[in-house]
Formats: structure tokens, sequence, C-alpha cells
């Protein structure tokens, strides 16, 4: 019985002292960063700057600058690029497929 305390002691110091096996996660290219969400007002496709009935994003404009191409030369979407850095890809939809992460 005279060992059980020192016994309980060393075995919660041992669980104390275990090494941590947490991971970093990078939010920049994360979609749970708000700068990266489509529910950002920034990134939606409510917002009519990167709406497709915005006459610069739109797939009968054929002089937008902000055209994706495949490479066939069909047009696939629109580039929209946010206030925060950050570029937002649509379909010719309006549908957001993708981002790029603001550049440091």
């Amino acid at each position: 019985m005279k060992y059980l305390m020192p016994l309980l002691l060393i075995a919660q110091l041992g669980l104390f002292t275990r090494n941590s096996n947490a991971q970093v996660t990078n939010l920049d290219s994360s979609p749970y960063n708000m700068q990266n969400s489509p529910y950002n007002m920034e990134n939606s496709s409510n917002n009519i700057r990167n709406s497709p009935y915005n006459m610069d994003n739109s797939a009968y404009n054929v002089s937008s600058k902000n055209g994706v191409y495949d490479n066939t030369g069909n047009r696939i979407g629109y580039e929209v690029k946010a206030p925060s850095g950050v570029t937002n890809y649509f379909d010719n939809s309006g549908n957001r497929v993708g981002y790029t992460p603001a550049r440091r």
C-alpha cells in the first residue's frame, strides 16, 4: 500500500509528458479558411462581381479578359480576383469550381 501512491503519481506523470502527435495545418490553401470559402461574399457567385450575369464574366462577351479556356479554345469558365488576393474560378453557369490562394 505504501508503494501505491508513488506508483500512481509516476503513472500520472507519464500520461502528462507523452509526446503530442498533432499536425500543423496550413490554412492558406485550406477551404476552411474564410478567405477561401464559397460562403465568403467576396467569393460567392451571388456577388455581382463574380456573377455570370456581370457582362465582364459573360460567355457571350467576346472581349472579356477573364475567360478560362480549354486546350481546344472552348471557353469553360471565368476567373475573378477577390480584393483579398484569392483568385476564384467559376464555370460558365457561375458555379465556383476552384480557387488559387493569395500570394504572400
